[in-house]
Parts: structure tokens; sequence; C-alpha cells
């Protein structure tokens, strides 16, 4: 079953217009889309975004609205997409960042230790290196850099070390596999966790360079909201939200003047609306994957030349 994480609280935070013009950069199974076309009126808009295939198709096939608009292509394109659309500003823009439930729970996509599946974990998986040839090609320094950034895992070295060792004997090719890999460098087990999530964690961020888009979004799509236009990110581990936090920050605190300056800049362009909200005991009780979510809001109060 496909859960939107922080559905009610996300939406209030748009604080969706009747005839307003929303981006939903993270459609996954159209959770939040679904949630803002209810509030939308005739002459609103809403325009999507995933890379996904299969989310991409779930979209043409479920979503047949002429308010609504489905691009198979990563929410960095958004600024591309308004620009060839003749949209100058938006009046939102939702992202719910990560891997979607659909994604973990398909075997075959290689997402989840869960399963025994070959290692793809690619999100658009019709292009791109796979998970697999990552790990056959990348140098043992690579890999345990990319362990320790992207996944905070303390035994990188020794993981990746162990990696490259067994490559040379025959090439890692599942799921089960490098769980089992992992596992066997682990010199104790945390409660509750398996050994290898750090690990997979790190793989699909760098496989599908999801802090790269995400820096680079951060860096553009706050100057494409209009006046009192909302952004409103969800995202599922501290990198990710560390981003966010310090991009909103820097846009709230703004363009600070010179000390020997007479005036003061009273507004900003920007202000941050909700710091770190999280999920409430009834959502954790009916998706334990909420645990994890921090979700935040950016609103822009008025409009500068940049």
């Amino acid at each position: 079953m496909h859960y939107s994480v922080l559905l009610d609280e996300s939406i209030e935070l748009l604080n969706i217009k009747p005839d307003g013009i929303y981006v939903d950069g993270t459609f996954g199974r159209g959770g939040h889309s679904q949630a803002i076309l209810k509030k939308l009126g005739e002459h609103g808009r809403l325009i999507a975004f995933d890379k996904d295939p299969d989310a991409v198709s779930y979209a043409r096939v479920n979503f047949q609205d002429k308010r609504f608009t489905i691009i198979h292509d990563s929410f960095i394109a958004i600024d591309r997409v308004l620009e060839q659309l003749g949209i100058s500003h938006v009046d939102g823009v939702l992202l719910d960042l990560g891997v979607s439930s659909p994604q973990l729970d398909s075997k075959e996509r290689g997402f989840s230790f869960r399963f025994d599946a070959p290692l793809d974990m690619r999100m658009n998986n019709r292009s791109g290196i796979t998970a697999q040839e990552w790990l056959a090609s990348a140098t043992e320094t690579e890999l345990a850099d990319v362990f320790w950034r992207y996944g905070e895992e303390r035994f990188s070295r020794r993981i990746a070390k162990a990696i490259v060792t067994k490559r040379t004997q025959q090439p890692i090719l599942t799921t089960t596999e490098l769980g089992k890999l992992i596992e066997s460098q682990m010199p104790f087990k945390e409660r509750g966790k398996n050994p290898a999530t750090r690990v997979f964690q790190a793989i699909r961020i760098q496989i599908n360079n999801e802090l790269g888009d995400l820096e680079q979004l951060l860096q553009n799509i706050p100057f494409a909201l209009g006046k009192n236009g909302r952004m409103v990110v969800i995202s599922f581990h501290s990198l990710e939200d560390r981003l966010v936090k310090l991009k909103f920050n820097e846009l709230a605190k703004g363009d600070e003047l010179p000390k020997w300056a007479m005036v003061k800049d009273t507004q900003t362009e920007f202000k941050v609306i909700a710091k770190k909200i999280k999920a409430g005991t009834l959502e954790l009780d009916e998706n334990s994957r909420s645990r994890s979510a921090v979700m935040r809001c950016l609103e822009r109060l008025e409009i500068r030349p940049r």
C-alpha cells in the first residue's frame, strides 16, 4: 500500500489557491498530487515530475485531468519546463524526497535488502548506471567515500575493501549477496537495524545523484515562486534535511547590509514558516516509514530582481 507521508500537513502548508499553479516535483503514486487537485478550482493547474517510468505510466492512466500535466524527468528540470510552458512564477512547489514505497516494495527494482533481486537501484530504470555496474567499477577509495559521506557508515573502509576483494573472485550481482557481504564486515549489530541499511542508502543516493539534484533545485526553484508562493520539502535523512535547512535559512536571512549603512532592510525576500515538522502518532501507527520524515516550508514574501 502506498502511503503519502505528512499528507494533510503538507497540503495545509501549501495554502492552495483555487486558481493557482502548483508543482509536485516527486509524483510517486500521486497521493500529494491528488490532494492538491482536490483543492484546485477549474482554472487551477498542477505540473508533476518523476524520474520513474512506472510512476509516469501510473499518472497517465489514473490522472486524466485537464488541470494536470505529468513530466518524465527529474525535478531539476522544473525551471526549463516552466519556461517551455510560458510560466514565469508558480504558487507552490512540493517535494517528497527519497525512494517511494512502490520502488522499495518492487522486488525487481533492487532498492531493498528484503528481497533477493538484481542490484539496480535506479529511479529511472531505463537510463544510467546500475548499482551492480557501479560496485564493479568504483575504486576502493570511491566506495569508502560514498559509504561514509552518503550513509555515514563507520565501517565504510572495511566494507569497501571487502567488496573489492570479492569482485576480483566473482561479480556481486544481487541484493542478497551484497547484504551478506556487508553483514560479514560488521563487528556488532545494531538492535532493530539491518547492517546493510546505511550502505544501501549511500549507493542509492550515489546512483541517482539525489543530493546533487537537490542542491541544484534549491539554488533555482525558490526564485520560481510568485509572491506568497510556498515551497514544501519532506526529507527522510539528515543529509537531505541539512541541505534544505541551510538553504532555507540562507534565503530567509537575505543579503546583509554593511555595518556602516544607515538604513535597515526590515523585510527579507523569503521567510521560513515551518521548521522540522514530524509525523504525528496516528500516522506513525499507520506507516512506520514516516518515522524519519522531516518537513520544512519556505514562503516568498516579495519578488526582487536577481
